[in-house]
């Protein structure tokens, strides 16, 4: 039965895993972690604000990132591994209410929910990972640098200035560097299970986008009101298109020929990786689609037109990312689209919000329907 966590068998006996109902509880922390940050920029609508972001952004991924794998191998269906998930959203509720005071006085709260969270990651793989001797070696070498990472941020809790943002970035150059340095072998990937849990926290990401419609506080409903939604909601409609109609098949499938050492290696890159500035770049556009709808009238602040603009930028760079690391041509419509968002930084802030949202629409579902097309001439040929 899917969504209840136990291992199912496909028609050829092959065992395929499903995404379970726990998983999908455990990523409403990170739904609520996700707001923060955008609460957290909107109100600190600076450079440093939108750096802050990111760096933020990147801790709470890791730990999302940490229990994608995990889940991937434990059955999450069994009492002690229900509680140890439960547990660390605890943890990571904690982390995720400290966010918008992460570089002022939460930064310790912040920083200590993130160590449990890790803790209790590393005791669980070691614990109930599948081959136990295999996946123990293989967590108990990544340990090290997960948990390092974290004692890094209780301590730039502790300090403030040019220390602390030293201390954060190289928190998370010690996260990130990892799995390069110690290896992904003896951790297990399975292509669907892993491939799904990833296209549900990218469907996480767009609805806060489309959240984020109705959230610009007490606005009178009217007809450019209207229009400027739905020019939205074109826009993150075109970004599911853009990932879910071609990519996130393509992606599985080449995950699925992999094998071994192989399979593990290209589900760290494209997964763990390449997802960041993808996932990032739905969060940040969150941003600005709060602001275009609270101010439609006129130019956007430069730096919710940076963050509005570049978040697009971000989406298709790591889309064209993806499609390389798997073998693939990146796409003169994906770079095309980049390269329009990135001029859009600018103009943004000097042009009315309304046209911003026009032309980023346009970018975004123009690719996707480009792209249908290609596909249906090529399939027509075959």
């Amino acid at each position: 039965m899917q969504g209840t966590g136990e291992t199912i068998h496909r028609g050829d006996g092959e065992p395929e895993a499903q995404v379970s109902t726990l998983e999908l509880f455990f990523d409403l922390v990170f739904v609520f972690g996700f707001t923060q940050i955008t609460g957290a920029v909107v109100h600190e609508p600076t450079a440093v604000g939108l750096a802050r972001g990111v760096l933020v952004f990147a801790v709470l991924w890791w730990a999302w990132g940490a229990y994608a794998w995990l889940t991937n191998t434990v059955r999450t269906g069994e009492t002690a591994p229900r509680l140890v998930v439960l547990s660390a959203m605890a943890a990571m509720l904690v982390t995720a209410l400290a966010v918008p005071t992460a570089w002022d006085d939460g930064g310790v709260a912040f920083a200590l929910g993130y160590l449990v969270v890790m803790m209790l990651h590393t005791a669980l793989f070691a614990l109930a990972g599948e081959n136990p001797e295999t996946t123990r070696r293989a967590i108990l070498r990544l340990a090290p640098t997960n948990l390092a990472a974290a004692l890094l941020l209780i301590v730039a809790g502790t300090t403030d200035g040019t220390s602390q943002t030293a201390l954060w970035v190289a928190a998370i150059a010690v996260n990130y560097a990892g799995p390069y340095l110690t290896g992904v072998a003896g951790f297990a990937v399975s292509p669907s299970h892993f491939a799904e849990r990833h296209g549900l926290i990218v469907i996480v990401a767009l609805g806060e986008s489309v959240v984020a419609i109705g959230a610009g506080g007490d606005i009178t409903v009217d007809w450019p009101l209207a229009g400027t939604a739905l020019a939205v909601m074109a826009l993150v409609a075109g970004l599911w298109w853009d990932y879910f109609t071609d990519d996130a098949e393509a992606t599985e499938r080449v995950l699925a020929a992999a094998t071994g050492h192989d399979r593990s290696r290209l589900a760290r890159d494209i997964y763990s990786y390449l997802h960041v500035p993808l996932v990032l770049g739905i969060v940040f556009a969150a941003v600005g689609i709060h602001e275009v709808l609270v101010h439609r009238d006129g130019p956007l602040d430069p730096v919710f037109a940076g963050s509005f603009a570049g978040g697009v930028a971000l989406f298709f760079a790591g889309l064209a990312g993806i499609r390389a690391r798997r073998g693939d041509r990146p796409g003169w419509l994906c770079l095309g689209a980049v390269a329009v968002a990135l001029v859009m930084i600018p103009v943004g802030g000097e042009i009315d919000a309304r046209a911003t949202v026009g032309v980023l629409a346009a970018v975004s579902l123009g690719v996707a329907i480009a792209s249908a097309r290609s596909r249906e001439v090529v399939e027509s040929d075959v």
